[in-house]
C-alpha cells in the first residue's frame, strides 16, 4: 500500500493485555533519517486522522501512527472494552517506541492525543524533538478550574453514550461542548457522528480518562515542558482557547501559535494540507536554529 511518497505497513504489538495496532509510513525516496510520531484524538483511529496530513509532509523519513487504547484496531486481547487512564495510554506508546527502538523523534498530537503527547514529553524530554499540538486536551482554557468544569460535560456525554442504544445524542452533546462554532450541515454532522460512533464505548472511556486527568495531572508541569512546540487552533474554535494559546506563545519564546482559519476542532480533517505546510515550515526553522 502506498500513500503518495510513503510506503505504509500495519503491524501490532501486544503489551499489558492490549494488542496495539500501528502504521509506519516510510518515505520511498530516503531524504531524511528523522522520525515523527502522530497521536490521534478520542474516538477516531490514527489512519483516518493523520493520513491526509502525512501525504503532504516532506521532512521525515519515517512516521509512526498508532491506534491508541480503545480506538481503531487497538483492542484488549479478550475483545472487551475496559476503562483506562491517560497514563496507561502513555505507557502503551512508550512500550511501542521502546520495542521499535525509536529513541529520538518529533511528536504530534491532536486533542486527546495532544494530551498523551504532552505527558510523553514530560516523561521523556530528551527523546522528543519538536512538538506539534492540535487543540490538545486540558489546554482549551487558561483557568484549570474552568477546564475541569467543561470536562464534566464531556463525561456527561460519555454517560449518554454508554446508556443509550444509539450513541448519537451523547456524541452531539460532546460536539456542542468542544466545537460550538462548527459547520452543522447535515452531511458534515452525519459524517462526524459516524466516525465517533465506530467504537462508542472506547470513545466514552477516552472522554472519562481525560476528565479524571484534569484533576490528577499537574498541568503546570506539562506546560514547563512545552519546548520547541507548535500550537494549532481552528479559527472557529472558542475565543478563550485562542487567547490562552496566544498567552502561552507570548510567555514562552519556544512556543508558536497558529490559527487555522475556516475550521473548528476538526482541523486535521478539514485543513490537512495547510497543517502539513505549517508543520514542514516549523520543522525547517527548527532544523536551521
Amino acid at each position: 500500500m502506498t500513500q503518495q511518497s510513503y510506503s505504509v505497513v500495519r503491524r501490532s504489538f501486544s503489551v499489558s493485555g492490549v494488542d496495539v495496532s500501528y502504521q509506519i509510513y516510510t518515505k520511498n525516496v530516503a531524504s531524511s533519517s528523522e522520525r515523527l510520531v502522530l497521536l490521534h484524538g478520542a474516538g477516531v483511529a490514527g489512519e483516518l486522522t493523520w493520513s491526509a496530513i502525512v501525504e503532504h509532509l516532506d521532512h521525515w523519513g519515517q512516521i509512526l501512527v498508532p491506534d491508541l487504547r480503545g480506538m481503531g484496531e487497538t483492542r484488549h486481547l479478550d475483545g472487551s472494552e475496559y476503562a483506562f487512564t491517560v497514563q496507561e495510554v502513555c505507557d502503551d506508546v512508550v512500550h511501542l517506541l521502546d520495542q521499535l527502538g525509536w529513541w529520538r523523534f518529533d511528536l504530534g498530537g491532536y486533542s486527546f492525543g495532544g494530551l498523551i503527547a504532552m505527558l510523553l514529553k514530560q516523561r521523556n524530554p530528551s527523546r522528543v524533538g519538536q512538538l506539534y499540538l492540535l487543540e490538545p486536551a486540558l489546554l482549551d482554557r487558561a483557568d484549570i478550574n474552568e477546564v475541569r468544569s467543561i470536562r464534566e460535560r464531556y463525561s456527561e456525554a460519555a454517560q449518554h453514550i454508554r446508556q443509550q442504544h444509539d450513541p448519537s445524542d451523547g456524541i452531539r452533546l460532546f460536539l456542542d461542548t468542544i466545537a460550538p462554532g462548527r459547520n452543522r450541515s447535515d452531511k458534515t454532522e452525519s459524517m462526524t457522528i459516524s466516525r465517533l460512533a465506530e467504537r462508542p464505548l472506547g470513545f466514552a472511556n477516552a472522554l472519562d480518562s481525560v476528565t479524571r486527568s484534569a484533576h490528577e495531572v499537574e498541568r503546570d508541569q506539562l506546560l514547563e515542558h512545552l519546548q520547541h512546540a507548535e500550537l494549532f487552533a481552528g479559527g472557529r474554535s472558542v475565543r478563550e482557547l485562542h487567547d490562552h494559546y496566544l498567552h502561552l506563545a507570548r510567555q514562552n519564546t519556544m512556543v508558536n501559535y497558529h490559527e487555522v482559519k475556516g475550521t473548528d476542532h476538526s482541523l486535521p480533517y478539514q485543513k490537512p494540507r495547510q497543517i502539513a505546510r505549517l508543520m514542514n515550515e516549523a520543522r525547517q526553522r527548527y532544523t536551521n536554529s
